[in-house]
Parts: C-alpha cells; sequence; structure tokens
C-alpha cells in the first residue's frame, strides 16, 4: 500500500467545517479538466496512490485515466464503494430488487453487464442470498475502475458501521473474501468508530491484519468514541491503520497535523485531498521531514 494517498472529497465539494468551501470547492472544480489538472500536479510531485468514490465523476477520472494509461504508468487506485447516496432514493422509490434490476441494465454498457446480468439471474432464482446482493452491487461498483491498477478496495463507512451496529459478521467475512478472490485486490474498511470495528474484525470475525482507513487528527475530530481510545488502539492492537481527515477539514496547520499523524508510529497510510499544487506539495514536504 502507498503511504501516501491523495483523495477526492475536495472534487465533489466536500468540506464538513464550512458550506460555503464546500460550495466554492463544487464550483471550481464542475469541469473535469481542472479535476485532472489536479490529479496531473499529485502525479508529478510524485504521488501514485489515488483514491476515488464510485460516483458519477468518478467514472469521467476513470476514463481519463485509462486513456492516459501511459502518463499514469505505476498508479494505484482505492476505489470506496459503494456511493450510497446514488441508492437511497432508488431503494426508497423502487425497492432492493427493482433498484438491482435497474442497476443491472443503467449502469454498464451491454458487453460489461452480461456477466453481472447472469449472477443477477442466480440471485433472482435462489430467492434473494443476501450474500449474492453484496457481490452484484461490489460488481457493479467495480466496473468504474475496471482495467486500473486497484491496490485496495474500501468499502464507505456509511455501509461498514450500518454492518458493524448491526453485527453482520458474515458480511464482512464474506465481502473480504471476495475483494481478495474476485479482484485480487486488498479488502478495506473505513469507518467512524476505529476501536469497536477493528475489535470486531480481528476478534469476532477472525480477520488477520485488515485494513481499516478512519479520522486521525490532533483535534479528535470525527474520531469516535475519543481520540484517547483510538490512539490506545493504533498503537496496541494488530491492523494497518490508514488517516484520513488528518486536517480535520482545514481546522488545524499542516505542520501540526503531520506532526501528530507522525508520532502514532504504526499508521500506515495517509490520505489526503488538496486542491492547489502548493497546498499538495506542502503536505509531501511535511509528511517526508517528519518522517526523518
Amino acid at each position: 500500500m502507498e503511504k501516501i494517498i491523495f483523495g477526492d472529497n475536495q472534487f465533489f465539494g466536500i468540506n464538513h467545517m464550512s458550506e460555503e468551501r464546500a460550495q466554492a470547492l463544487a464550483e471550481k472544480f464542475r469541469d473535469l479538466k481542472a479535476i485532472t489538472d489536479v490529479l496531473k500536479t499529485a502525479w508529478d510531485v510524485g504521488i501514485r496512490g489515488f483514491m476515488l468514490n464510485s460516483n458519477d465523476r468518478a467514472k469521467e477520472i476513470c476514463d481519463f485515466l485509462r486513456k492516459n494509461k501511459e502518463s499514469f504508468e505505476g498508479l494505484r487506485l482505492y476505489p470506496s464503494i459503494p456511493y450510497p447516496h446514488k441508492y437511497a432514493n432508488l431503494v426508497t422509490e423502487k425497492g432492493i430488487i427493482n433498484t438491482i434490476r435497474d442497476v443491472l441494465c443503467s449502469e454498464n454498457t451491454a458487453k460489461e453487464s452480461l456477466g453481472l446480468i447472469w449472477k443477477g439471474g442466480a440471485f433472482f432464482s435462489s430467492g434473494g442470498d443476501a450474500t449474492k446482493i453484496m457481490e452484484l452491487l461490489i460488481d457493479v461498483e467495480m466496473q468504474v475502475f475496471r482495467e486500473l491498477n486497484v491496490e485496495v478496495v474500501f468499502l464507505q463507512n456509511v455501509v461498514t458501521d450500518l454492518v458493524l451496529g448491526l453485527g453482520l459478521k458474515e458480511v464482512f467475512i464474506h465481502y473480504y473474501a471476495y475483494i481478495k478472490e474476485k479482484y485480487n485486490a486488498e479488502p478495506g474498511f473505513i469507518t467512524m468508530n476505529l476501536p469497536k470495528l477493528v475489535a470486531f474484525l480481528t476478534e469476532v470475525c477472525g480477520l488477520d491484519n485488515p485494513i481499516v482507513c478512519s479520522p486521525i487528527n490532533k483535534r479528535g475530530y470525527f474520531m469516535n468514541p475519543s481520540a484517547e481510545a483510538c490512539e490506545e488502539v493504533i498503537a496496541k492492537r494488530k491492523f494497518r491503520p490508514v488517516a484520513m481527515s488528518i486536517y480535520a477539514s482545514g481546522a488545524i496547520p499542516p505542520k501540526e497535523a503531520i506532526e501528530y499523524i507522525s508520532n502514532q508510529k504504526n499508521i500506515n497510510a495517509i490520505v489526503f485531498g488538496a486542491s492547489s499544487k502548493k497546498n499538495i506539495e506542502e503536505t509531501i514536504g511535511l509528511i517526508k521531514q517528519c518522517s526523518d
């Protein structure tokens, strides 16, 4: 896994601290070229790992990456699936069965859909096996990233934390195995409750050294149940921590943010987003400085 991963929240107008800032980002990156220019900048300063949510913009970005493979040789992608907002309204309006039917028919070309439709037929004829639903949705989401080098597939925190809350260990176990077997990639999990998830994955599900991404920052922003509890898990538990929200949506000065992360000795990787060359270079420089 890459030690530095470039995130994509800024491209979609996401800023949890400031609605005004979020709107400004959405406007700035309305055009695909504005996004690809930043990706090129990140690439030019040495970043090789990119995390992408599987939303509509990710399709455009992945099309660009496929068309420009020679310029991005050595690229490693870290998809975050599924994009829950895409399904929420459909399920409410049509129910899960009709949603799956619609998604299978609309999200892919005829050639790409053939295997999914075949699997979908098995799902419907079997009476609706829950694991088949999961496999179908994973396959649909992963079509976005086809023909690209995928290293880790992260399960979105909305889904991860729902499954965790319901205690559905079979879902985690099946997801873990399916990503490894079908996509030859590492399964990862994004969560807003690091201690609880790590305990569940390792003690209940029996997963060895899982990859878990969660907010880790000096202010304790989104670190549930507390910053202290998260720090203890990072220090003592066997898993591969990935830090996100390191700047707490801009509330922490860059040097302070990176110094704090560097003091958490077992962190495997950092995910960060930036919208300018200056900010990207500053983060890279600080990470290198603090790791020396």
